[in-house]
């Protein structure tokens, strides 16, 4: 019984010292890996060169060639990234960085080291860089400016309106395909806004419909709509008839002389309203053979009034 409990024991320390002798090792290996990250290191590095702000009609081509190898230095704490990957991404500048030739976009690799240096970032020392001199291919596709053409399906409560109208961010796109597309699109729609029981203002992004187009991009993509949305009311007023293009020779009693208005019109301006702001035409040229009435259009009003409705669609005359 005795043996056995000694037994215990002695498994129970070798136990012990196993456990213990594992933990120094773990810490002496992490010690070690600490210490040879500390150390400096030297390694190729390549740079995958990105064209940024680059016109929109210009397509870059996907060429394995728009790499710079850069040799640095570094510890080995920020080599580590790229153990797995000893690539990474340089944006370069088309517009002030590289010089535009036909064909190609010329990179002046030695000229822009400081550019790689400060992207890279200050734990890097860039040693040597190659190529000198980095040629970047591309091709030029067609581009116009078009118009936009707004879309929309708005459905508003009962007593709201849209106030004004709509306003956009812009007002035209630059179309970019083949000559023979782009030569076809005249203007761009959007795809249709539909909202339903508005009685908030309108704050919208809405895309640009391309879709019956093959191979075509526009920039920029969407179009901000904005709207201000406000109670409306209904308003009355009677406007006297003007008849235009009545021969001389002819004389006319017509009936009635005015005729009543309905608009709608929002809250803020219904009682600026006026008589004067609108104006009721007959026109005597548009008789038909044998027509005996005079057909009344509204052909002035105030800009911020909707749907003006004639009360009297027609207008009874006699020639005296």
């Amino acid at each position: 019984m005795k043996t056995k409990k000694n037994l215990n024991i002695l498994d129970h320390l070798k136990k012990k010292n196993f456990k213990r002798f594992t933990l120094f090792f773990v810490v002496a290996f992490v010690f070690l890996i600490f210490s040879k990250l500390s150390n400096d290191y030297k390694q190729t590095i390549k740079l995958k060169v990105n064209l940024v702000n680059v016109d929109d009609e210009i397509l870059l081509k996907n060429d394995s060639t728009n790499y710079i190898q850069a040799y640095v230095e570094s510890k080995g704490f920020s080599l580590m990234p790229f153990m797995f990957n000893n690539s990474k991404e340089l944006e370069v500048d088309a517009k002030n960085e590289v010089t535009l030739k036909s064909q190609n976009f010329v990179f002046d690799v030695l000229k822009h080291k400081y550019l790689i240096e400060s992207q890279l970032g200050s734990a890097y020392e860039v040693i040597s860089i190659m190529p000198d001199t980095l040629l970047i291919a591309y091709s030029k596709r067609a581009s116009k400016t078009v118009p936009i053409r707004f879309k929309k399906a708005i459905n508003y409560a009962v007593g709201y309106d849209l106030k004004g109208e709509f306003s956009f961010n812009i007002d035209s796109v630059k179309v970019v395909g083949s000559l023979e597309e782009v030569d076809k699109i005249d203007s761009v729609t959007t795809e249709a806004l539909v909202l339903n029981e508005i009685k908030s203002d309108i704050k919208h992004i809405v895309r640009l419909d391309i879709s019956e187009y093959d191979h075509i991009d526009v920039f920029p993509k969407t179009l901000e709509v904005t709207g201000n949305v406000t109670r409306f009311t209904e308003g009355i007023i009677e406007v006297p008839i003007v008849i235009t293009n009545q021969p001389e020779n002819i004389t006319i009693n017509y009936f009635p002389k005015a005729v009543t208005l309905s608009y709608y019109v929002d809250l803020e301006n219904y009682d600026v309203v006026k008589a004067l702001d609108f104006k009721v035409e007959c026109n005597y040229a548009e008789l038909e053979e044998n027509q005996t009435f005079l057909i009344p259009k509204v052909v002035k009003k105030p800009n911020f009034i909707k749907h003006v409705n004639i009360k009297q669609k027609q207008i009874d005359f006699i020639e005296l």
